[in-house]
């Protein structure tokens, strides 16, 4: 009793609600992959956070959707048509939503969530996490961006990234979009507390008025 009161507190704190994890549709060659995976899984649940994915039943993908589910949280696959034969073997977990393409994956992924975590993958999941990076450059989003570093997996992206800063192609504003730490507690912590400060904030704030003020423009015409 006494750790589901805990659970409903740890929940009722959270700014978020579910959570979108890219990662690979294979394990990697180290245990410490599939540890943080599970870890991640045993984190969502413990904060009794759902979970939004890429649909596999394979590779790190499998093993955190399992993990979720089996700890009771809701889990939405969301997985183009044609990689359905190829990323899911055997019995999947939670609800399993069909799309037509990756760029309709990668839209319903984003609209179902509240913040975004990267675990290890190849090039996919790096094309995704990019993404959503840039869609906070952009102001198109002020989600929450994560990665866990497991092992320092993510070193050399860190290291471009920081280079990218320093010969003038990402403001240091930009390059604090993304956060990161090596385990998935540190991390989600620190998704929590998190708050935009880099131009893409304005940009969505300005994006947003307009957008307000084109449907009150188109409202008043109608009325007429």
């Amino acid at each position: 009793m006494e750790e589901t009161n805990n659970n409903e507190a740890v929940n009722v704190n959270s700014r978020f609600k579910r959570v979108c994890v890219f990662c690979g549709s294979s394990t990697g060659k180290r245990n410490s992959y599939r540890d943080a995976a599970l870890e991640l899984g045993k984190e969502l649940v413990s904060r009794r956070l759902d979970l939004v994915y890429g649909g596999g039943s394979v590779g790190l993908m499998g093993l955190v959707s399992q993990e979720v589910h089996r700890g009771g949280g809701h889990v939405l696959g969301i997985i183009p048509k044609t990689l359905m034969s190829k990323e899911i073997t055997g019995e999947t977990v939670g609800e399993v939503k069909p799309v037509a393409d990756m760029h309709q994956r990668k839209a319903e992924m984003a609209r179902h969530s509240d913040c975004f975590i990267a675990l290890p993958g190849g090039y996919g999941t790096l094309e995704e996490l990019l993404e959503v990076i840039t869609w906070a450059q952009l102001g198109i989003h002020d989600k929450p961006v994560g990665l866990i570093n497991v092992d320092g997996y993510y070193n050399y992206l860190l290291t471009f990234l920081d280079k990218a800063v320093d010969d003038g192609f990402i403001t240091p504003s930009q390059r604090n979009i993304i956060v990161s730490a090596p385990t998935a507690t540190e991390l989600v912590q620190k998704l929590e507390e998190y708050v935009p400060m880099h131009d893409g904030v304005v940009a969505k704030a300005r994006w947003e008025a307009e957008q307000l003020e084109l449907n009150s423009s188109l409202q008043t015409e109608l009325a007429r």
